[in-house]
């Protein structure tokens, strides 16, 4: 099946007990058995419910894997990664990732003894010199959050099989309508199923999808023994939010392309990240590893301090300023004082993510109208 087949159809089937097209929400914590032992696949709500299921069966086939794992956030799916590993190990990180990554990484496993190492990623070779014999992990984060540094995925995992190390890319600000990274290698691809995935900003919810049967069986028990499991109608929305997946990222990728390029020719902006520009030193490898370029656009203001970018954040209408992306409207954050606070401004500053940088995450509202408010906020900031 191709992809917009697959969101319809991939792993998903009427409810044999009366037909619904849709899957139904089991809204039970326990099940009924014959005798013990003897029952129809489900013993317990955290252990499996068949709406969870039918969404990681979706999810896998979405991303051309075998097992998908389903968690009730995004950071709870990593953190049952990073749970695969043992004291001592080392985890070699993106240098520009979500500031909830490095939080758990740095805040919450440094001190069980895991090591977290972040360097740029843009040179394989270079890579390779950091990799020791502590590195179990390479955790690639591309398009990045919210620098739009692109990482190439199949020149890291080939790094990586060399050294046997294992590859996990969190593929959120991607979706796998742009890009499955499990054909390029990787072993492990991590959502925050709260963004594109479910697409209407009222859901939270993470997923892991991989190829290994091994590594599956050891993730089922850690989802199952660790118990961050997401309920029924999270997963509800989630399945409903994917149906129309292709369409919304494919015009929401439209709209920033426009947008990207109204903000470059601004005077009050003194630089543009976007991988969709040929100017951008990684859009080779993106055009290579992605199917369009993403509907994340940051940028930069020529008056380079909080207090102008403040006034750009509160001056538009239809960008509504909060924390999150992927939705159907367009949002706009500030990322040092809100999704990379936890970052130390020093770390910050090292990878250009300032005190004025603004993210978007472009909707899927008529671009003119969008084009129109930000212009409106600059004119006024």
């Amino acid at each position: 099946m191709k992809f917009g087949t697959k969101v319809i159809h991939a792993g998903i089937e009427p409810d044999p007990a009366t037909g619904a097209i849709m899957t139904p929400i089991f809204q039970t914590s326990t099940y009924v058995q014959a005798s013990p032992g003897e029952h129809q696949g489900f013993e317990y709500g955290r252990t499996q419910n068949p709406t969870r299921t039918v969404l990681e069966n979706n999810l896998a086939a979405l991303e051309n894997g075998t097992h998908g794992i389903c968690f009730g956030s995004g950071l709870s799916a990593m953190d049952a990664i990073l749970r695969l590993l043992e004291p001592g190990d080392e985890v070699i990180s993106t240098d520009d990732l979500y500031g909830g990554s490095y939080r758990l990484m740095t805040r919450v496993y440094g001190k069980y003894g895991l090591e977290a190492k972040f360097v740029s990623m843009q040179n394989p070779a270079e890579l390779a010199k950091q990799i020791t014999e502590k590195t179990k992990l390479i955790w690639i984060e591309t398009p990045t959050n919210p620098m739009l540094n692109v990482v190439d995925i199949t020149a890291i995992c080939e790094v990586a099989a060399a050294k046997g190390v294992k590859v996990c890319v969190d593929n959120t600000f991607a979706s796998p309508y742009l890009q499955t990274p499990l054909d390029m290698g990787a072993d492990l691809v991590l959502h925050s199923a709260t963004k594109y995935l479910g697409g209407h900003s009222d859901v939270v919810l993470g997923a892991i999808v991989v190829k290994d049967a091994d590594l599956a069986e050891q993730l089922y028990f850690l989802q199952n023994a660790v118990g961050a499991v997401p309920g029924p109608q999270d997963c509800f929305l989630v399945l409903r939010g994917i149906k129309t997946l292709h369409l919304r990222v494919e015009r929401a990728c439209q709209n920033a392309r426009k947008i990207a390029e109204a903000l470059e020719r601004h005077p009050s902006v003194s630089k543009v990240y976007y991988p969709g520009f040929t100017s951008h030193p990684n859009h080779e490898t993106a055009k290579k590893q992605m199917r369009d370029f993403g509907a994340m656009v940051s940028f930069d203001l020529v008056e380079n301090n909080f207090e102008a970018a403040k006034r750009i954040l509160s001056g538009t209408n239809l960008f509504s300023l909060a924390e999150s992306l992927g939705g159907v409207e367009s949002l706009i954050g500030h990322p040092a004082s809100m999704t990379h606070a936890s970052i130390p401004k020093e770390e910050r500053l090292k990878v250009g993510l300032t005190d004025s940088l603004i993210r978007l995450s472009v909707g899927i509202e008529d671009v003119d109208d969008l084009i129109e408010d930000l212009e409106k906020a600059l004119e006024n900031g």
